[in-house]
């Protein structure tokens, strides 16, 4: 299988919605996040796979707004991916979007299969967290707009 190096090549993929996402050459930040309903579990590779962020943020528009502003300031692109657009993901994607993060998903079906090729069998927030970070990092293909 072939990974994809976000830091050379650029594209945009076509959702299944006919939505479509961009990505650039350079991301500065993958941040990947597992939702949930009070929380969610954050995991943030740069594009050389250098973990800069790995913790439990809360559901809480001014927290999640500290994060992210913080990373664009630190490292500039930030591209914030979540595993649920909808629902409980709404919220973390409107702060992104609003921080001026760029937002992208990671459907079910992909987010299963590629867990399935990393080591380990138990399902923790933080592992997906790592394998949504990941995925965006080297298989940006995999990634769809939230609309």
């Amino acid at each position: 299988m072939r990974a994809y190096d976000t830091t050379a090549e650029a594209g945009t993929f076509n959702s299944p919605g006919g939505g479509r996402c961009s990505i650039p050459k350079t991301w500065g930040v993958f941040l990947g996040l597992d939702v949930g309903k009070s929380a969610h579990h954050g995991h943030g590779l740069t594009p050389a796979g250098k973990k800069i962020l790995d913790k439990q943020l809360p559901n809480s528009e001014p927290r999640l707004r500290a994060v992210f502003d913080k990373l664009t300031a630190k490292f500039g692109t930030v591209l914030v991916i979540v595993d649920q657009p909808a629902s409980i993901g709404a919220l973390p994607l409107a702060v992104a979007r609003d921080a001026g993060c760029k937002v992208a998903y990671l459907p079910g079906l992909a987010m299963r299969r590629i867990a399935d090729l990393y080591p380990g069998e138990a399902k923790t927030d933080a592992r997906d967290a790592a394998v949504i970070a990941d995925a965006a990092r080297t298989l940006p293909h995999t990634l769809r707009s939230p609309g």
